[in-house]
């Protein structure tokens, strides 16, 4: 008698392929039975007073009436008094005169801000307390129409 053509190798892909072929159909019938048995009702969700999402309907006890006037949906208004004066006080803590550049301590921030040479309206050196106005720069906030308070 003849060998069979097919190899031990081959048996099994087609078993697995068989094998992967039936848990696909079983998969299939599973979702099949799921989707009819499931309702609108497990859909729902529902949000509580505390605006939490529940499955739960919400009391209607608990409702409270709220006014239009009540809700603000605008950026609140702020104290004239709390704006921030563009004038800054500061200390130069580095400056080098070679160069051309330094920094100023900001006293209100203690943050550190960048001054250049062109925009001084005086000779300063490190220690100085000066006067400034912020500006955004390339790298970060410089000082400008830097001064030295008396």
């Amino acid at each position: 008698m003849g060998r069979s053509q097919e190899t031990f190798n081959k048996k099994e892909v087609r078993n697995k392929k068989e094998k992967k072929r039936k848990e696909k159909e079983k998969k299939r019938l599973a979702r099949k039975d799921n989707e009819t048995k499931s309702s609108l009702e497990d859909m729902i969700a529902y949000v509580d007073e505390n605006g939490m999402i529940t499955s739960v309907p919400p009391d209607p006890g608990k409702k409270r009436n709220i006014r239009v006037e009540d809700i603000d949906i605008s950026i609140p208004r702020q104290d004239p008094s709390l704006r921030n004066d563009p004038n800054r006080k500061g200390v130069v803590t580095y400056f080098d005169h070679s160069k051309g550049y330094g920094f100023i301590k900001d006293s209100d921030t203690q943050e550190r801000i960048f001054v250049h040479v062109n925009n001084l309206s005086g000779e300063i050196k490190e220690g100085d307390v000066v006067s400034f106005l912020m500006m955004p720069g390339q790298r970060g906030p410089t000082a400008t129409q830097v001064k030295i308070i008396p």
